[in-house]
């Protein structure tokens, strides 16, 4: 299993799902995607999408007052 990691940080809504989204796809299955972002929406959006595309979340947490880190383990 490998790590890639998804800096997103200052990037404006929707643009850290488009990221992830195209960041996932070049993982094999199994691997982690590690996100750090700022956008709040995307605090909701992204666990949204990773339930909805059957992927596994396996670390969420605040960074700070204004950002968060997000795993996502490929299906």
């Amino acid at each position: 299993m490998k790590q890639q990691k998804l800096a997103v940080l200052g990037m404006v809504c929707p643009f850290p799902l488009i990221e992830a989204k195209q960041a996932i796809e070049e993982l094999n299955s199994g691997d982690e995607l590690v996100i750090d972002f700022d956008c709040t929406q995307a605090t909701e959006a992204i666990p949204r999408w990773a339930a909805e595309a059957g992927h596994t979340v396996t670390n969420y947490e605040q960074i700070d007052d204004a950002s968060w880190t997000i795993t996502v383990q490929k299906k």
